[in-house]
């Protein structure tokens, strides 16, 4: 059996969510909260349509000096946007391993952002397809805790529903929290980021 592949220097990050207007403001978009809010944060100002992603090439403090980085956005819907990320890595020659993933998680309570690298699927669609296409689940990830349902609503009701006020101000301030760990992540590596 091959020995388990170790997270390298991040080469590309992917925000999981669902294109068009009417997800932008659903839990289910909280990994293009992030890529957005770090896009914002380095002056992207254009997002070149790319393998089926919107993807913004910028430079980051890296490991070992200054370093360029993918943003990425699949334009596809979150259970298949494998495809898109696999055929760009592909393109790039980007390793699973250089990649972190970004996306909503309802086993952490909301506002709670932590990473890790490989492991389990939990039942995300978008990891699902990503694990499928990439044919490894060893690929970094940045879990942003969106909490369960209240009561008995399915979780697709939940993540797919759009939020207001408090609820969206305090998402957007995790957006910015998991901005700044994809940050230090490449900067020192997404060791340096797990807990």
């Amino acid at each position: 059996m091959p020995a388990p592949a170790k997270p390298k220097p991040i080469r590309m990050i992917v925000g999981l969510g669902n294109p068009g207007a009417e997800y932008a403001q659903t839990r289910h978009n909280a990994g293009f909260a992030c890529v957005d809010a770090l896009g914002a944060r380095l002056g992207v100002s254009y997002w070149k349509t790319q393998a089926g992603s919107e993807v913004a090439r910028v430079r980051m403090r890296g490991e070992d000096g200054p370093t360029e980085v993918l943003l990425v956005k699949p334009q596809a819907f979150m259970n298949v946007s494998g495809g898109p990320v696999a055929k760009l890595a592909a393109s790039e020659r980007i390793k699973p391993a250089e990649i972190l993933v970004v996306h909503d998680e309802v086993d952490l309570a909301p506002g709670d952002v932590r990473a890790k690298f490989g492991g389990g699927l939990n039942a995300h669609n978008g990891l699902r397809s990503l694990a499928d296409k990439l044919k490894t689940r060893d690929f970094g990830r940045l879990r942003c805790g969106i909490g369960r349902p209240p009561g008995r609503m399915e979780v697709a009701t939940y993540v797919l529903k759009p939020m207001k006020g408090s609820d969206w101000a305090d998402f957007e301030l995790m957006a910015q929290q998991a901005a700044d760990l994809c940050e230090k992540a490449v900067a020192e590596g997404l060791a340096a980021v797990i807990s």
